[in-house]
């Protein structure tokens, strides 16, 4: 691009061709003048990066170990025998953010969060992951101190992010972010709520950091998801799943992915020509929901207009908050208030019409565009991005790419599961098949396991959806409440005026307390159930399983 270059100076210009996005061949075979793939700045390759693949080697000493002994064998478990078992979670702002706590407690206590090779989050269970994640050690420690600290996060006053001193911390930060080059929205001024939310201050945490959580294999990797869109397309009519790790950031269909530090910065035709400081942990988060920052009569307040269906357009809603300063910062947030804008790594490249044709770009290809190769030729300056949940409350797409060979998901979620089966199945992508009837889905149990023999590569399933069923009469698995314990059962999960509805963001010590005992009781009342499965994947693994 001529604006990149340096004024007055004489500069050489090399010349390239530009390079083919989908590559199959670990080798290039392309003429000495061609931009060849391992020579780019971009990753192209649906293959598992190199430093994923080492900690695939290191985690499963872990994972062996584990396995052993949740299981009870006699011998060392082999490489092959070993299952590749995945913690899936969705979001929900700070409801998500304390079950997800409360559940891996309870897979701590049973041991089977060593047995774990992936966790996966969006939304609200990114905020938790980010907390675990700082602490290079964190599965191998009591989880009783890192539940009491989020107690302090989920309970304090938020109203204190709207100070006047805070707001104008808010505005020097977004200045300065502007000044190193990104382009600011609302997303980033609340991606800096959740960090004051938070942490009560500036965390300098950056998804980088994260390797040193993972770099012996010691923690689960952490795999983070969120959706590109473009400008005057739905999210029914454009998406495109993007994961962050902390190596990569990538695209799951085009099979392009740049290091991690250097998402956000300016590429073109492969190579980064401009980096940008490496974005704040902060600014990853993902858009959950600003309407509980504005008083607890916010739902009585909203004004829902009446708006004409059009076909490119995100469906959102106008919220109206009470009182003068929510009004005034309203009227500061209404430009594209979900969506995030980093530059796109794929600019200049030329989506070439024999993607059509391949298998791995076809399981992710589900948007308008892709039925017109042409008009996804020319990429996008920008990228747009957004939480996963305004297309499907779920983490689990990048569990499912076929490179990581997850044999069961231990699917903690809070919505059900029929859009992202249907999604899966139109996609072609291997998944079981989930039935419940009428009757199963008014009276939802806490446990429930989804398998589909007859579909290669299809995981194992172990899916909790967020119920309180027997925790009402039982306060641990088999231990009955007494008349004076009822009250602490008593977890309304359900109903519109829940203290959990997902624009909560202020809990009471006891409401927490409650969620997260709720959370773990789940987990450890269908021990059996989990231990089941994940000795059929080991079976499965070995060889010696039989239908």
């Amino acid at each position: 691009m001529l604006n990149s270059l340096p004024m007055g100076e004489r500069v050489t210009i090399a010349e390239v061709s530009a390079a083919i996005l989908i590559c199959n061949k670990n080798a290039c075979d392309c003429p000495s003048h061609c931009s060849c793939p391992q020579d780019l700045d971009v990753r192209l390759g649906y293959d598992l990066c190199a430093e994923e693949k080492d900690f695939l080697c290191k985690r499963k000493k872990y994972v062996a170990a584990a396995l052993k002994n949740v299981l009870h064998l006699e011998e060392d478990l082999q490489d092959h025998e070993i299952p590749v078992v995945a913690i899936m979670t969705t979001g929900g702002g700070m409801r998500s953010f304390t079950t997800t706590y409360g559940s891996l407690l309870g897979l701590k206590k049973l041991n089977v969060l060593d047995c774990a090779t992936y966790v996966s989050g969006l939304s609200g269970t990114t905020w938790t992951m980010s907390n675990l994640y700082k602490d290079a050690y964190w599965s191998q420690k009591d989880l009783d101190e890192k539940i009491h600290e989020a107690q302090k996060c989920a309970t304090k006053c938020k109203m204190s992010c709207f100070s006047m001193e805070r707001m104008k911390y808010f505005n020097q930060q977004l200045c300065q972010r502007k000044q190193e080059g990104y382009r600011t929205s609302f997303i980033d001024l609340w991606g800096l709520i959740i960090e004051y939310m938070l942490h009560d201050g500036k965390e300098n945490q950056k998804l980088s950091d994260q390797r040193e959580a993972v770099k012996e294999g010691q923690n689960p990797l952490p795999v983070y998801v969120a959706v590109n869109v473009r400008d005057k397309y739905s999210t029914l009519d454009f998406k495109e799943w993007v994961e962050f790790t902390p190596y990569e950031v990538g695209f799951l269909k085009y099979g392009a992915f740049v290091r991690t530090e250097d998402f956000g910065s300016e590429f073109f035709m492969g190579r980064l020509l401009r980096r940008l400081p490496e974005n704040r942990i902060c600014y990853l988060h993902d858009m959950d929901s600003f309407a509980g920052f504005c008083g607890k009569n916010i739902m009585s307040s909203c004004k829902k207009p009446v708006l004409p269906t059009r076909p490119h357009e995100v469906k959102t809603h106008l919220l109206t908050p009470e009182g003068p300063f929510s009004s005034a910062l309203r009227d500061a947030l209404t430009d594209r208030l979900s969506v995030a804008q980093y530059h796109n790594f794929l600019k200049g490249f030329q989506v070439h019409n024999d993607y059509l044709g391949n298998e791995k770009f076809y399981r992710w290809k589900d948007t308008v565009l892709d039925m017109s190769p042409n008009q996804l030729s020319q990429q996008s300056d920008l990228l747009g991005m957004v939480d996963a949940g305004f297309f499907i409350n779920t983490s689990c797409p990048p569990l499912l790419r076929l490179e990581r060979k997850v044999d069961v998901i231990l699917h903690l979620s809070y919505s059900p599961l029929d859009q992202a089966c249907k999604y899966y199945a139109d996609q072609k992508i291997p998944f079981p098949k989930v039935f419940l009837s009428e009757e199963e889905r008014k009276n939802l149990k806490e446990c429930y396991l989804f398998q589909d023999s007859e579909t290669p590569g299809s995981p194992i399933v172990v899916f909790f959806p967020l119920v309180n069923d027997t925790f009402r009469y039982y306060k641990a698995p088999g231990v009955t409440r007494c008349c004076s314990e009822m009250e602490g059962g008593k977890v309304d999960v359900t109903s519109c005026s829940s203290p959990y509805n997902t624009f909560a963001m202020t809990y009471t010590d006891e409401n927490y307390h409650r969620l997260v005992n709720l959370s773990e009781y789940n987990i450890l009342n269908n021990a059996h159930l989990i231990l089941q499965y994940l000795s059929r994947s080991h079976a499965l693994r070995s060889g010696a399983y039989t239908a």
